[in-house]
């Protein structure tokens, strides 16, 4: 379920580019209409939807800010891969474990372990990098990982399981979502009733194209040790990289590969450290369990 979940992620530049010629915010609008409509029925089947039911101010607010930074990283996301900037989207997703651990410092005041630092402090380098060779900061690539980054951090605060959550992000955003597609069916601009039946179907499929791997990805995460999923979730960028770099042939000079490689030296960094406190956190509750 690990594999699939960040296998489907990093095959979504394969995927987006067919729904031309629909713009960003047309098919983001989709996506989150059709997902919704998807988690309402499996709300439905699994007898979940009345969770939803009665939910505190407190928490609505905070599904209101899920849902606002999770459609913002999907519509940059979307509008990165079909404006061939695929190579910094999957930058962005790279970055994105390192934005995880600067917001714990920043926002849960965690104290930073020595590797922690040392791999900040690269990643810092690897952006100055890249920012020089772009001529301008990798401002998609940073806007997806602070706003999925903030979002998991949320997300990690609001009471509900993965699918109730995700259904009432839906809830929260789909009225935006459905005047827009309303505004544009009006401007006749809209390409859902003029592009044909496959285009149509293509559009209906960001349903399931974007809960699918979610619930995998939330199956997953209660059988799968935690280390292993942080190992798991490099597939996504590097299937993204290797999309943009082999397939659509993007260009990515050297002082980039140097940017990246700073990256990646900064998650080997983090990637070890995490696996070897895992590590010694299992060696202590087994010495705990011994003792009692």
């Amino acid at each position: 379920m690990g594999l699939g979940a960040y296998g489907v992620w990093g095959l979504f530049p394969a995927f987006f580019p067919l729904l031309a010629p629909a713009g960003a915010t047309e098919i983001l609008a989709h996506r989150i209409v059709w997902t919704l409509v998807l988690m309402l029925g499996v709300l439905m089947v699994s007898g979940r939807l009345r969770t939803l039911r009665g939910l505190p101010r407190r928490t609505w607010l905070m599904v209101t800010a899920a849902s606002g930074l999770i459609a913002v990283n999907w519509g940059v996301y979307i509008y990165a891969v079909n404006s061939g900037h695929v190579v910094e989207a999957a930058l962005g997703y790279f970055i994105n474990p390192l934005v995880s651990v600067l917001l714990a410092v920043v926002v849960l005041h965690e104290k930073l372990r020595r590797a922690q630092v040392v791999a900040l402090g690269v990643a810092a380098v690897a952006v100055l990098v890249l920012t020089i060779d772009y001529g301008r900061p990798p401002w998609l690539s940073l806007v997806l990982a602070a706003s999925f980054g903030l979002y998991g951090l949320i997300k990690k605060t609001i009471p509900l399981d993965p699918r109730a959550s995700l259904t009432a992000e839906g809830l929260v955003i789909v009225p935006l979502a459905l005047g827009w597609l309303v505004w544009l069916q009006l401007a006749g601009t809209a390409t859902a009733t003029s592009g044909g039946t496959g285009h149509l179907l293509l559009l209906l499929a960001t349903g399931p194209i974007t809960a699918v791997p979610l619930l995998l990805f939330g199956g997953s995460a209660k059988r799968v040790p935690l280390a292993t999923l942080g190992l798991l979730q490099y597939l996504t960028p590097i299937l993204q990289l290797l999309w943009g770099v082999a397939v659509v042939h993007e260009e990515v000079p050297a002082p980039r590969w140097f940017g990246f490689a700073l990256v990646w030296l900064a998650l080997v960094v983090l990637t070890t450290d995490a696996v070897r406190g895992a590590r010694a956190g299992r060696r202590t509750a087994q010495a705990v369990r011994a003792t009692v």
